[in-house]
């Protein structure tokens, strides 16, 4: 399957076909990457990586993931030296980019901002987060993290940390569902998932996540655990992100209830919510999880622009 020329915007986009041809296509592209293959599948295309917004992960995979196929990569990370620091639009920075490259990954604070910019050009985009929205290619990745370490049979899993605020969680939830997952979230009243993303859930699929307050109540039947920073950046007030800071942390001491099996996932970057001691432990995937972002989205490039 091919998804030339559409756009990746949210994961509630995507069909189960759809997930299940770029999980296929990454295993893929993963024995390339393990056997160091070399391709050259998108030679001569361009693509063009703009982040308003700081990333590491994200926006190195990408330009990883094109280099490998052979393609080449432009763009910029932050907004001092380009023209929006002279008051042009988006929608302006968009038409001109385009003429520039064949797709492009935007991150962007604004909620709403990847749709918009789609919009507005003819070539493929890619979400790579809009504010507090939306994350799809790392809830992609996570679903094939979990694809590789525990397979997608129905699983237990237990969304942690802000949910309110967290966009790969936002993507994630659906993806989950979507394969049969039960899905438990755990967080702090004050940052649990929008009402809007569970209704939509049980609209989608006819039920609701569970809900717990406590770390200590999911992790004796947890198969995965996924584990999100409580993001500073996002509260519009510092007073209410101290209150709800340190809320939870995952440490040897709380594994030791944890069932056989049990992965812990994370999107990174992480601050204290899992202690380092934990890195060493048989449970810890989330440097896994941070590799595999590369052959995900190796998968996602070459469908897109039409690579063999």
């Amino acid at each position: 399957m091919r998804l030339k020329s559409k756009d990746v915007i949210s994961a509630a986009d995507l069909t189960k076909k759809e997930v299940e041809a770029i999980l296929k296509e990454s295993d893929v592209m993963l024995d390339h990457l393990q056997k160091k293959k070399p391709l050259e599948v998108l030679k001569g295309k361009i693509l063009a990586t703009l982040f308003f917004e700081s990333s590491t992960r994200t926006r190195l995979s990408f330009e990883s993931a094109m280099t490998r196929l052979g393609g080449s990569v432009i763009g910029f990370s932050g907004t001092a030296g380009t023209s929006l620091k002279k008051g042009e639009t988006l929608q302006d920075t968009m038409r001109n980019i385009e003429k520039y490259a064949d797709a492009i990954v935007m991150r962007n604070p604004v909620e709403g901002s990847a749709r918009l910019a789609a919009r507005t050009i003819s070539i493929p985009l890619i979400n790579g987060g809009d504010g507090s929205n939306q994350h799809p290619t790392q809830a992609l990745l996570d679903l094939f993290t979990i694809k590789r370490e525990r397979g997608l049979k129905k699983l237990n899993v237990a969304l942690c940390g802000d949910l309110k605020y967290g966009r790969t969680v936002h993507s994630l939830i659906y993806l989950l569902y979507m394969f049969g997952m039960n899905v438990t979230l755990v967080s702090p009243r004050s940052l649990m998932m929008p009402e809007y993303i569970v209704d939509d859930i049980e609209e989608r699929y006819g039920k609701r996540p569970g809900f717990k307050e406590k770390l200590q109540d999911v992790v004796p039947w947890a198969d995965v655990l996924y584990v999100t920073r409580i993001q500073r950046e996002r509260f519009p007030d510092p007073n209410e992100y101290e209150k709800v800071a340190g809320s939870y942390f995952v440490d040897k001491r709380l594994l030791d209830k944890a069932r056989k099996g049990m992965v812990i996932l994370h999107p990174l970057p992480r601050v204290d919510e899992i202690k380092t001691e934990v890195d060493d432990t048989p449970y810890a995937k989330y440097f896994e999880q941070s590799f595999y972002g590369i052959s995900v989205r190796m998968a996602l490039l070459n469908m897109l622009l039409g690579g063999k």
